[in-house]
């Protein structure tokens, strides 16, 4: 490893997770299954919505959205990690460093902003079920989608680059299972106060504003169940909107937790890997098992699939 701060890096080392020792190969036989568990999850979650026209509808539309999403924050973050724990440590270039940096950042971008419109969705339906046809229709939630798409790996890729011209010097080690902000940040002898500066700047429309959003239509939309006269009307209104709010509760709360409380490096990698890798596998499985029309639309494919005679 280089280790003297005259030299300029080429290889990053990544250090992964210590002393897991006879444990090794229990987890990465453990991050293998997840991993294509989650694979397998998602892409189901695609397929079921497009085959039901029964849900061709504005929130299954943004669910597959967010499930592409997961699918690619996990592929970003797992097969690199994989390899980081079977050889217990594992080099990777600067650029293929960068490269994942910018993939994770742009997923994560990404999924705060179909977080954000799903919520607006739930919103729409709840609380103006008489403008909701009108104002969520095909146009807007392509539209929607694209904003998101486009915002997140164009935003992102030009804080990508201004990270590219850092001078990372050494040494070359990061105590981390893939390529964050802030390990990278360790590693670089060039002035970081613009980059972190541009690193808060760009929290604001892709973490904190998302956020915002999400708190006030929740709010909005708890207003309007408590003012629905019966028991079971609340619930049955609530259940449109309990799996949605279980994500963005998994995903926001082990977001906050790492950015803004200070941890140890253990603590750290754990909550990284609750929104890096526990998340994408949950997101499917929370939509699947709370949701009656995604369990029918399940049944019904797999009966035309593998036909009883």
């Amino acid at each position: 490893m280089q280790s003297s701060n005259s030299n300029t890096v080429t290889e990053i080392f990544l250090l992964g997770f210590h002393n897991l020792q006879s444990f090794r190969i229990c987890f990465f036989l453990l991050l293998l299954l997840i991993y294509c568990l989650t694979i397998c999850g998602n892409l189901l979650i695609i397929l079921v919505v497009s085959y039901s026209r029964s849900l061709h509808s504005p929130m299954y539309f943004f669910l597959t959205q967010l499930s592409i999403t997961d699918i690619l924050l996990s592929t970003t973050i797992v097969p690199l990690m994989l390899h980081v724990v079977l050889d217990d440590g594992s080099f990777v270039s600067v650029i293929g460093c960068l490269i994942q940096f910018y993939c994770f950042i742009a997923s994560e971008s990404l999924e705060c902003l179909l977080l954000t419109v799903m919520s607006y969705d739930r919103y729409q339906a709840i609380c103006c079920p008489l403008h909701y046809s009108s104002v969520m229709d095909l146009t807007f939630c392509l539209k929607s989608v694209l904003f998101c798409w486009f915002m997140s790996f164009v935003s992102v890729l030009n804080f990508s680059v201004t990270m590219s011209y850092l001078w990372f010097c050494g040494p070359n080690t990061i105590d981390h299972f893939f390529c964050d902000f802030d390990p990278l940040l360790d590693l670089s002898c060039s002035d970081t106060f613009f980059i972190k500066l541009e690193d808060i700047l760009l929290g604001i429309p892709f973490v904190v504003f998302p956020f915002i959003v999400i708190v006030v239509s929740y709010v909005y939309i708890i207003l309007t169940i408590l003012k629905i006269p019966s028991v079971t009307g609340r619930q049955k209104t609530f259940s449109t909107c309990s799996s949605h709010l279980a994500v963005v509760s998994l995903y926001y709360g082990s977001i906050i937790s790492n950015y803004l409380f200070p941890n140890t490096e253990n603590a750290k990698k754990i909550l990284s890997l609750l929104y890096t890798v526990v998340t994408p596998l949950l997101n499917p499985i929370i939509y699947s098992l709370s949701n009656r029309d995604i369990r029918q639309a399940f049944i019904k494919l797999k009966r035309k699939m593998f036909p009883v005679h």
